[in-house]
């Protein structure tokens, strides 16, 4: 983003220098692995399973975000701190912050490549369709779409005063978009001359927009107020539980107000979430009457209160002056920014948020480099054990006669045929394989959700939704638990047939066929106890009145189906990817034990066509198996370096603190 030349730069952002620093950890990462992928393919060590396992590590180091989510109710100044944070670069106000002017629908900001930068509205309306978010993302025909200059940043500021408009509709209309209730009337507009009320004109507003920290994988969620945030399902139970952290902004001069405390107890209070509470607006405590220290008394008495009501550690709770912050960062005035308060936010998002999401990373890529290291290891030492025994062969037949060369030829072919006989034991066992597995993807599968989903509506029969919901609710979840269950337990039993037929196949035909542990479901039970956690505090009492709105239960049912559908998938695809490894070794040492033959079968017939040739083969037989040797020595040195690549510290904060430290005590 450009920035006026006239202007001096500000203080470097802790979270901007992270960023960096992870951005470059994540491109030399993807190099080592893409180079360990082509030293695998060359030595044909790298089966379909693993290519797979490798292809989606680097898809997550290219794609990988990290999501901050801002909640806030109205004139919290969530969006001003926004602009403090991230787009001060741009030498104004990017989103909204004026009096008057605040963000009415929740904003994504963020960067696709693959997309024109652009702003897309989702209208109001499209809630009366049942919909949610998930499913209209990829219908542009549901969204406007207004292009935006990147050259130009005073495009991105005029287009985003759309996020700000609001209509007029009746009272009926307003209740059949969520937004009104008889019942709970303090989170009602209010009603205008006219009878009528206003409602935000956007659902949803996407921002595509090349910013470096967006293109550096960054994505802000800006939220608006509590009605916004409650009416929008999607946004409590999709977009801020899967954020890698929330800042909730509060008001230094109210504290934690009603609706404050409604919407961090309501959609906030979980302990999963990563929470950095904001005291904002400490500028409006400043009295010219009171000495400094008293004004400081009183935000730290703030500061305390607002820790104990929300329940965390006084340490998350930071207060700070967006509006002094955005100002110092535009003019570069780095004491002011640092009498605003707001580097310690920043200092703390930066130190524990992005470590946090490396170290997922981190553990991701040693998993994998350490399977590719395992499986390759596997496969070079059976091809090695397959040369020692070619070896041991050649150097016997020194000093035999031209028969006896003739009759081990004959023996190779001999003990061909009869390896083929474990052919039909492979394709019986490969059949039994994929029976089970069928078996146990039944339990996982899309019909049988839906099959569970029905029975919950069947529960319910002609009653609305929201009047038996939590106990038909809690029935489909004992169910869906029961399926995990039956999917595991069918699971253990395919590992077990598996385990004994490889022990078999060992003995009889030499193979070296190895089973890796059957994948855990407990991940899996762990969502769904998300999802009931998330999920039932919209069949309580408080939430009916929006359940009852044309549209909303049709879109809660079907982003509910839509999220357990994933987590079905997801554990079917865990044990597929299982069985799919256990099979490709059968079908890679079969292939590998084919070639064996051939080999030794036409060293002997070398060997009988020429004198003198005997010698020659047993010295490229030891020549390939130093090869192989060498082969594997190189591939753990990779193997280590893709490893210490992964684990090196990317974290830069220290030097960024020790240079914050510097710069407040030269102020």
């Amino acid at each position: 983003m450009l920035r006026p030349t006239s202007l001096p730069m500000p203080m470097p952002s802790p979270i901007a220098a992270s960023l960096d620093a992870l951005a470059s950890w994540r491109t030399e990462l993807d190099h080592q692995l893409a180079q360990l992928g082509r030293s695998l393919i060359e030595h044909e060590l790298l089966d379909d399973t693993d290519a797979a396992v490798l292809a989606a590590l680097r898809e997550r180091l290219s794609s990988d975000k990290l999501v901050l989510a801002f909640v806030a109710e109205f004139s919290r100044g969530k969006s001003e701190l926004i602009n403090a944070i991230f787009f001060a670069d741009a030498g104004r106000r990017v989103l909204p912050a004026t009096p008057g002017r605040t963000t009415m629908c929740p904003v994504e900001l963020r960067f696709d490549a693959h997309l024109p930068a652009r702003l897309a509205l989702l209208p109001i309306e499209t809630r009366l369709r049942g919909l949610s978010l998930a499913e209209m993302r990829p219908r542009e025909e549901h969204w406007q779409q207004v292009r935006l200059d990147p050259g130009n940043p005073l495009t991105l500021v005029q287009a985003l005063t759309a996020v700000t408009r609001t209509q007029r509709v009746s009272v009926e209309q307003a209740a059949a978009l969520g937004l009104w209730s008889e019942t709970q009337p303090e989170d009602n507009p209010p009603r205008l001359p006219d009878g009528s009320v206003e409602v935000p004109a956007w659902r949803h507003a996407v921002i595509n927009y090349p910013h470096p920290l967006l293109e550096r994988g960054l994505v802000v969620i800006d939220t608006p107020g509590l009605n916004a945030v409650g009416a929008e399902p999607e946004l409590t139970l999709g977009l801020l539980p899967s954020a890698h952290a929330v800042v909730f902004v509060l008001a230094a001069d109210t504290g934690v107000t009603k609706s404050d405390l409604a919407i961090w107890t309501d959609h906030l209070g979980q302990g999963s979430l990563e929470r950095f509470v904001v005291l904002n607006k400490i500028d409006s405590l400043i009295d010219p009457l009171l000495p400094a220290a008293t004004v400081q008394e009183q935000i730290e008495h703030q500061r305390q209160v607002a820790a104990q009501m929300l329940d965390i550690p006084p340490a998350r709770v930071f207060p700070l002056s967006a509006r002094d912050a955005l100002a110092a960062r535009v003019d570069g005035n780095t004491p002011a920014l640092l009498a605003s308060r707001l580097p310690p936010l920043e200092q703390a998002l930066a130190e524990q948020l992005l470590p946090r999401q490396r170290e997922l990373l981190v553990q991701s890529a040693v998993a994998v480099v350490q399977q590719l290291r395992v499986s390759a290891g596997k496969r070079l030492a059976n091809r090695r054990r397959q040369q020692a025994e070619q070896l041991l062969e050649l150097r016997g037949l020194r000093g035999k006669s031209g028969t006896k060369l003739r009759m081990m030829v004959d023996r190779i072919d001999v003990e061909m045929n009869e390896f083929e006989l474990c052919t039909s034991r492979l394709a019986a066992l490969r059949a039994v394989q994929l029976r089970l597995l069928r078996t146990v993807l039944a339990q996982l599968s899309s019909e049988s959700l839906r099959t569970e989903v029905a029975a919950m509506h069947s529960a319910l029969g002609a009653r609305p939704f929201r009047l038996g919901g939590r106990a038909a609710f809690d029935t489909l979840l004992e169910r869906l638990r029961a399926a995990l269950g039956r999917a595991e337990s069918q699971a253990d039993e395919m590992c077990q047939m598996l385990q004994a037929s490889f022990r078999q196949l060992n003995t009889e035909f030499g193979f070296s066929f190895s089973l890796s542990p059957l994948p855990e479901l407990t991940p899996f039970r762990k969502e769904l106890d998300l999802i009931e956690h998330n999920y039932s505090r919209y069949l309580g009492f408080s939430q009916a009145w929006r359940l009852a709105a044309p549209g909303f239960a049709e879109q809660f049912r079907r982003m509910l189906v839509s999220k357990l559908r994933v987590v079905f998938e997801n554990a079917a695809g865990e044990l597929e990817l299982w069985s799919k490894g256990a099979s490709n070794q059968v079908e890679v040492q079969l292939r590998e034990r084919r070639r064996a033959f051939a080999r030794r079968r036409e060293a002997l017939q070398r060997v009988q066509a020429a004198a003198g040739e005997l010698e020659q083969r047993i010295a490229e037989v030891q020549g390939q198996d130093e090869h192989l040797a060498q082969t594997g020595a190189r591939l753990d040195a990779q193997a280590a370096e893709v490893v210490a690549a992964a684990q090196q510290a990317v974290d830069e904060t220290p030097t960024l603190r020790l240079d914050l430290e510097t710069r407040r005590d030269a102020a």
